[in-house]
């Protein structure tokens, strides 16, 4: 069966070796979709570098601006502006992932499943069809932790691509381990942060993952952690409080936790070239 903490579909990080030299992607360009500005990071933050550096032009579209998000100090957004201070946070964050270009929608925070539905799917178009990525990655069905919006990102992605018929590229699903986010919680409590019974912006860590369809490939991004937890903590507005665990984990509990990040290739007429296949290894069952 699929188990679902995240330490029983890896071996320990200690077991593990360090991945060999990755081929050279030079001239292959990877679209991510996300919802928000910070979902880039904490998704797929890992993978995004390690296709950088690996010399692939990554393009990332977010739909919305942020502005409906929490804050973790009122005093990061003192003219009451989020949208224009998370959009800044994640053009920071892209930086350090090596990201290329960064375009950002005006969508509505919040109704991103049901406003703008022809609109956004459009934007998702013309991106393929200018930029041409070999890959294209955005959330599963359940957007990680079934947040509407992420939903919404998913549903539009995929009808976008699926429209392309023969000409799409591959389409590729992020998703997290249940019991992975519950763990990085346990950690940064351990270390006298946040209360065992918190949450990440009012969710509690549970429902990350919860009854996600189970992945088929894992990246190994042990490497690129430091960039990943550096990017994450750009988006102060969201992750900066010290209420939040990202605030107090160390690198090696990011390794642990974060170290590996896990895909399921869309079901879609695609094309031949498999980017995150010469990264990743094929996702294991437990016997």
């Amino acid at each position: 069966m699929w188990r679902s903490i995240a330490a029983s579909w890896v071996a320990p990080v200690e077991d593990r070796p360090e991945h060999a030299a990755d081929p050279r992607l030079d001239g292959r360009t990877v679209l991510a979709v996300f919802a928000h500005p910070d979902d880039e990071s904490l998704a797929c933050g890992g993978t995004l570098a390690r296709l950088t550096d690996a010399g692939a032009r990554v393009i990332l579209l977010c739909a919305s601006r942020g502005e409906a998000g929490s804050v973790s100090d009122p005093a990061l957004v003192p003219d009451g502006d989020l949208g224009a201070v998370s959009t800044s946070e994640m053009h920071q964050a892209s930086a350090i992932l090596g990201v290329h270009e960064v375009l950002v929608m005006d969508h509505p925070d919040g109704d991103l499943r049901w406003d703008d539905v022809p609109e956004l799917h459009g934007e998702i178009v013309g991106a393929i069809q200018h930029y041409r990525p070999d890959a294209v990655v955005t959330f599963d069905a359940d957007g990680l932790y079934w947040h509407l919006d992420h939903v919404g990102v998913h549903e539009r992605t995929f009808t976008a691509v699926r429209s392309l018929g023969v000409d799409a590229p591959a389409l590729y699903y992020v998703t997290m381990l249940e019991g992975s986010m519950r763990e990085i919680m346990n950690a940064a409590h351990a270390k006298g942060g946040v209360a065992p019974d918190s949450g990440m912006w009012g969710i509690t860590p549970d429902v990350f993952g919860y009854s996600a369809k189970p992945p088929t490939l894992s990246v190994d991004v042990r490497r690129w952690v430091p960039r990943k937890l550096a990017a994450l903590r750009c988006h102060r507005t969201q992750m900066g409080g010290r209420d939040h665990p990202i605030a107090w984990i160390d690198e090696e509990d990011a390794r642990r936790w974060l170290g590996f990040e896990y895909f399921r290739r869309a079901d879609v007429a695609g094309g031949p070239m498999l980017i995150l296949e010469q990264l990743g290894e094929p996702a294991t069952r437990d016997a």
